[in-house]
């Protein structure tokens, strides 16, 4: 724990240093502003915190709940009377902080351990978000060319489904689009819930918090090598000038000779693989093995986040099938730790990183014959896909006594 505290201060003062000599905030500065200022999200903080009560009792969580909505007011009252905007957050990150401190200094032994480690996956969550928005602005700024028109190409094999979203979300009206934006942007939210059902017991076995940090650890990384801006971005108005033409999303591109191309935008290079696709499906993965409505919940928040992230613009359907090998190859890689690493676990991490990396090259050098042969390529670009899946299925879900089951490693007994 020393170690990982060290890693991730010594991250955000280096990022610091980053933002301020480029002249835009960084981590350092956004997390000042979730203490005295104005919080840039509302519901990070409170998430943050629901990780901290784990290991306090009943009536700690209500003390440290009912501390940090005070002092939320208070901010709050502060600010309306100046003009500010209406944002809560600083209470959370306040209370958070003094269970760090009361249990580092008061408290000892098993108490202390699972009290700080509530509260280590809290201010990781929280700090996260702030090293994540700094490493946007970096993509920006190293990688002005991007390769959208590859994955638009490559799209057509599947009928541009950005497209098809787009003029859906666009009939379905202001309440559709608001139900669909409330999911995409409080994600957080619904990965807190199905947490702290794993966790009612404590932090023995693997949970979705440790799936949620790793997807958004390793996933960035591929910004940088297949810089991606998206449809409304590169096709649409949200490009501001910067983009293509305005195309999306009723005009589909007619183009078939893809190249790379410098876009002026100040749009993050985000989309390639889709890593809201990866956090929604870790959400529905971890909730299959809780009750009705924690099941329900998890499939409610899969599909909107993908109906959303095309809809909007964001992806092409393409970044989400990427997305959701990343996912299902990390978790592989977390799940059921007490099993060890034998070959059912090798080859399905293995297997799943080579089918993320051809789906990547494919995309990238071979969107030509994608989009020429679509009753070829989307048999084939789902089917590897649809392996990953498969085999991630009997590896971890499958029952024991069937052969499906035994040919991925099932125990008799499986911890959940």
């Amino acid at each position: 724990m020393p170690a990982a505290v060290a890693t991730v201060v010594v991250a955000m003062l280096v990022l610091q240093v980053v933002a301020t000599r480029s002249g835009f905030e960084g981590p350092v500065q956004s997390l000042a502003r979730d203490f005295v200022g104005t919080p840039k999200s509302m519901s990070v903080p409170w998430a943050g915190l629901a990780l901290g009560l784990v290991g306090l009792t009943n009536r700690q969580r209500v003390a440290a709940v009912a501390a940090a909505v005070g002092i939320d007011l208070v901010f709050l009252a502060g600010r309306l009377l100046q003009g500010g905007p209406f944002a809560v957050g600083n209470g959370p990150t306040w209370v958070l902080t003094l269970i760090a401190v009361v249990a580092a200094v008061r408290w000892t032994g098993e108490r202390r351990r699972s009290v700080l480690l509530g509260v280590g996956f809290g201010a990781l969550l929280i700090v996260a978000t702030k090293i994540g928005d700094v490493w946007l602005q970096i993509t920006v700024m190293t990688r002005p060319a991007v390769l959208d028109e590859y994955l638009e190409l490559a799209d057509r094999a599947f009928g541009s489904p950005s497209w098809v979203m787009g003029q859906v979300v666009d009939a379905l009206g202001p309440v559709g689009y608001g139900v669909l934006h409330w999911v995409y942007i409080e994600l957080p939210v619904a990965a807190i819930v199905v947490a702290l059902w794993q966790l009612r017991a404590g932090w023995a076995g693997h949970h979705l918090v440790r799936t949620f940090l790793a997807i958004g650890l390793i996933g960035p990384v591929f910004y940088l090598l297949f810089p991606v801006v998206g449809p409304d971005f590169a096709f649409g108005t949200a490009g501001q000038g910067a983009q293509l033409g305005d195309y999306w999303p009723t005009v589909i591109p007619t183009g078939t000779d893809p190249a790379a191309f410098v876009f002026t935008g100040d749009a993050p290079r985000n989309c390639m693989p889709s890593l809201h696709t990866a956090w929604a499906l870790a959400i529905f993965v971890h909730s299959r093995r809780g009750p009705t409505w924690l099941r329900w919940g998890g499939t409610f928040w899969l599909v909107c986040t993908l109906m959303a992230t095309l809809g909007f613009g964001y992806h092409y359907a393409v970044d989400l099938v990427a997305g959701v090998v990343l996912c299902l190859t990390i978790e592989a890689a977390l799940r059921e730790p007490e099993r060890g690493w034998g070959w059912f676990r090798v080859r399905l991490v293995v297997g799943g990183a080579v089918a993320f990396a051809a789906l990547l090259g494919g995309y990238r050098y071979l969107a030509v014959p994608i989009a020429a042969a679509p009753y070829l390529s989307v048999p084939l670009i789902l089917g590897v896909m649809g392996a990953v899946v498969v085999a991630f299925h009997a590896t971890f879900f499958a029952a024991p006594d069937t052969a499906l089951g035994r040919w991925g490693g099932r125990p008799r007994l499986v911890v959940s």
